[in-house]
């Protein structure tokens, strides 16, 4: 077998360590120049290739058919047979057509009407977090702003009390940075489910004006969401709604602080706002890798692969390949094109919240600009031990506001 991708790179793209002090751009840099689609070793655990390049990410992206998250699911780690039959079940591991319907009727449960009421009540939201923070004059930012509007969005879509929505956005971070079968994690679940299991059971005696009512009554060809399915989703919806958008804007919010040029550029001329949500999804790029399994014998950038064979897809590299990006390891909030590929690249699984995320993020960076006339850092930023999400775990601010307030 070739040269592996821990000899090309420098470093072990499976080990939550290597994230710990940053991106190693410096290391997807030389795996897109020398191997774009390299073999990676993992220990006793199956080995994978690492898809670093922006071409080879979007197409394993787009061809559901070749390319399965169902067979041993989209992390590194795969579960032990046992375990695998939770794959069929959850929508970030199944596959058409089944994901297919599933998705269709979730869809259903994000009516106009909804959506519409939820965007006026994130920029109420995004407005008391920013209202408390200044008070405050010091924050820690992660948890009192970019943790706190995906947690209460959150709540809100479910039709649940607000501090149910903070209680449980905090086990997510469990879920997030703890090993397959941890006994924490597992306990982190069976709360998770118990939570969801009686949401459930309430919203059914007594439905709401909600989406978790609305997911529960929705139909497709005659079925609606099985107790299990909700659960499953729950717990999704928790973890990717609230982790990347708290990502996106913790280290958006960082890459701001750290080009001071492009904040003042921002605060000059508000239009640019969503060119600079895009910018900053493409250079913070809140999920690091997901995995699929290849269903038949294919190649992907020209390299042969077999049935059964992984490949893992580094968004964070994509987003800065040279091929498609001008200048990538520059945070530019006016660039246009910008098609990265932080939701995924299309296709099947694409983000469901990605709109969602972008409502959010619009909302409490519009108060940012307008409210504060400046936000430094007060304490040393700790980075998530992760190889899923690319995340500030800690993000000690001071903030200084506007002298006409909003």
């Amino acid at each position: 077998m070739a040269t592996d991708a821990i000899s090309i790179g420098g470093v072990d793209l499976a080990d939550p360590d290597t994230y710990v002090g940053g991106m190693p751009h410096g290391a997807f840099r030389e795996l897109r120049r020398h191997a774009p689609v390299a073999w990676h070793p993992y220990g006793d655990n199956p080995g994978f290739w690492a898809l670093t390049g922006y071409d080879e990410v979007l197409a394993v992206s787009r061809d559901s058919r070749t390319w399965s998250s169902q067979t041993t699911g989209v992390f590194l780690d795969v579960p032990a047979p046992e375990d695998s039959y939770q794959l069929s079940l959850m929508m970030l591991t199944m596959d058409p057509p089944r994901h297919t319907a599933l998705r269709a009727l979730v869809s259903r449960g994000f009516t106009p009407r909804h959506l519409a009421r939820l965007n006026a009540r994130t920029a109420d939201m995004a407005r008391d977090i920013l209202d408390a923070a200044l008070q405050r004059g010091e924050c820690e930012f992660v948890d009192d702003v970019a943790g706190a509007l995906p947690s209460y969005v959150i709540a809100e879509l479910l039709g649940i009390p607000l501090d149910d929505g903070r209680r449980l956005y905090a086990l997510t971070e469990i879920m997030n940075t703890r090993p397959l079968h941890d006994p924490e994690l597992m306990q982190t679940q069976v709360e998770l489910f118990g939570y969801a299991g009686d949401l459930a059971a309430s919203k059914r005696a007594a439905p709401g004006d909600d989406i978790a009512t609305a997911l529960l009554h929705a139909e497709v060809d005659g079925q609606r969401l099985t107790d299990l399915e909700f659960n499953l989703f729950f717990m999704l919806l928790l973890n990717a709604g609230g982790d990347t958008t708290r990502n996106l804007v913790a280290a958006g919010t960082l890459a701001l602080i750290e080009h001071p040029e492009q904040w003042a550029r921002l605060a000059a001329d508000p239009s640019l706002m969503p060119t600079a949500i895009e910018e900053m999804l493409r250079w913070t790029s809140p999920v690091n890798v997901f995995t699929r399994t290849a269903t038949r014998d294919t190649e992907v950038g020209g390299v042969p692969l077999r049935a059964g064979e992984r490949v893992a897809m580094f968004y964070p590299s994509a987003n800065r390949d040279e091929k498609h990006f001008a200048d990538p390891d520059r945070f530019d909030i006016g660039r246009a094109p910008n098609h990265h590929l932080a939701f995924g690249g299309g296709g099947t699984h694409f983000c469901l919240g990605a709109s969602l995320a972008r409502v959010e993020a619009t909302a409490i960076f519009g108060e940012i600009l307008t409210r504060t006339a400046h936000i430094e850092l007060a304490g040393p930023v700790e980075r998530v031990r992760s190889v899923l999400m690319n995340g500030i775990r800690s993000m000690p601010v001071r903030l200084t506001p506007a002298s006409v307030p909003a």
